[in-house]
């Protein structure tokens, strides 16, 4: 293949020549339950990671399987020997898929005119197969640039061992960037890049009052009910209709967004109903756009996730428990620091009801990103070729634990180039991938390597 590859029309023809090859791939790829979170799927993390080898192995690439204390990552790359290289990176390992609203086994790839129905197919098996694929068509078309691929397998759990695991093989992962395929546009149509990321701090609220279960009748109102204790405790925390967290100092280190990032994110696409339709939302705590989107973007947040203890079967047995639990996490926006939080939660806590223990969980940091200088332009141009959009820059409401290590670690700025839609629906029954984003991403990614290869 030639240079024409890289035009409009010779990607699109490229991309219509590999849908076949890509719904099979993708397919091998969704059918490994690689859940990162379950012990006893080890070895089907171990199968995802050769059939990842196995792919690059097939298009004319190289790769092999890192060791890190934990999960493996797998490094692929197409060329070494120019002189600037490109990482993209994604995940392979996926959220387990146990909810009764699937409409077909979750771990059974399924094609649905231009969908592909599949725990993993969006996120973010799909998104890599696009990128790897649009780098074929750069290596394909000769163009002069190293394209490297890094895909971990322990993004879904925290990424724990992804650090060692990079500062153990640092020297054969040096890179000039990295761009990250794995976050969600506001609407379809609409390209949009993160700016921002936030952090995730989990933690659980334990109190035991007694060793067994005690009659209602016999000890009720003189007995500690520590159930009715941690509710109430937890109201103290947050307020439930507004989510306002109400400990002291929480909000100290927030940067509130800024006039032009406010503009930004009110002509992104965004609108209350298309999130209230695609999150399948019964009722929301506001229907201004804007202060949802400052709410799930800008500002950090106390969710409470479970609350565990006492008589959970049919009818009510009449018994105060004697223990319980309430599980918990905060999203943290850049500038939060996750020991400064957990430091104010833990004296709050202490000064409302001394016997409660705190357990902390893995904690992610947030991630401030970058909107200016070459690779930036590069993102913007590789939408706008693609999808004949130009992206915004907004933020991301989640956290993804790596990217913000390979900074630190690698010394390569982190940009995004993601391809998920809301109505994907990351981590919910019937995740789903679509081809327009598929075909489109292979364009994309492929000018962006052209573009960067030309800086």
């Amino acid at each position: 293949m030639n240079e024409q590859l890289l035009t409009r029309q010779s990607l699109k023809a490229f991309a219509e020549s590999q849908r076949t090859t890509f719904e099979k791939e993708l397919k091998t790829l969704v059918e490994i339950p690689s859940i990162s979170a379950d012990p006893t799927k080890d070895q089907d993390i171990q199968r995802c990671a050769q059939a990842a080898k196995s792919l690059f192995e097939r298009y004319g690439g190289h790769a092999e399987i890192l060791d890190t204390p934990g999960n493996p990552l797998i490094h692929g790359w197409f060329s070494k020997d120019f002189d600037k290289t490109i990482t993209v990176y994604n995940h392979m390992d996926v959220q387990p898929a146990n909810e009764p609203e699937w409409t077909a086994e979750p771990f059974e790839f399924t094609i649905e005119g231009d969908t592909y129905r599949g725990r993993g197919s969006t996120d973010d098996k799909g998104p890599a197969l696009s990128a790897f694929f649009g780098a074929v068509a750069a290596h394909r078309a000769g163009v002069p640039i190293n394209m490297h691929f890094l895909w971990e397998l322990e993004e879904e759990i925290g990424s724990p061992n992804f650090e060692k695991g990079l500062k153990k093989h640092k020297d054969k992962l040096k890179t000039d960037a990295i761009v990250v395929s794995d976050t969600v546009w506001i609407t379809r149509g609409k390209p949009s890049t993160p700016a921002g990321l936030r952090g995730l701090k989990g933690f659980r609220l334990t109190l035991e009052t007694a060793d067994h279960d005690l009659h209602s009748g016999v000890v009720g109102g003189a007995a500690r009910n520590p159930i009715s204790e941690l509710i109430t405790l937890v109201g103290q925390m947050v307020d439930g209709n507004t989510g306002r967290v109400l400990i002291p100092g929480f909000y100290d280190e927030v940067i509130p967004p800024s006039a032009e990032e406010l503009e930004g994110w009110r002509v992104s696409g965004f609108t209350t109903e298309t999130f209230m339709k695609d999150h399948q939302l019964k009722g929301i705590r506001t229907q201004n756009p804007v202060e949802i989107l400052t709410s799930v973007w800008g500002m950090p947040t106390m969710e409470v996730h479970g609350v565990v203890g006492g008589y959970t079967g049919p009818g009510i047995k009449s018994s105060v428990a004697p223990r319980a639990e309430i599980k918990l996490s905060c999203r943290l926006v850049p500038a939060m620091d996750e020991s400064t939080t957990m430091a104010r939660i833990h004296a709050f806590v202490k000064s409302k009801n001394p016997d409660v223990v705190i357990h902390e969980e893995h904690g992610l940091a947030p991630f401030k990103g970058h909107v200016a200088g070459p690779y930036a332009q590069a993102i913007r141009e590789a939408y706008q070729f693609a999808f004949g959009e130009t992206c915004v820059f907004t933020r991301e409401g989640g956290s993804i634990g790596a990217v913000k290590t390979m900074e630190d670690v690698l010394g390569s700025e982190v940009y995004f180039l993601g391809l998920s839609l809301p109505s994907h629906g990351y981590h919910a029954p019937n995740e789903n991938y679509d081809w327009e984003q598929a075909g489109g991403g292979m364009a994309a990614f492929a000018h962006y390597f052209e573009t960067v290869s030309k800086m």
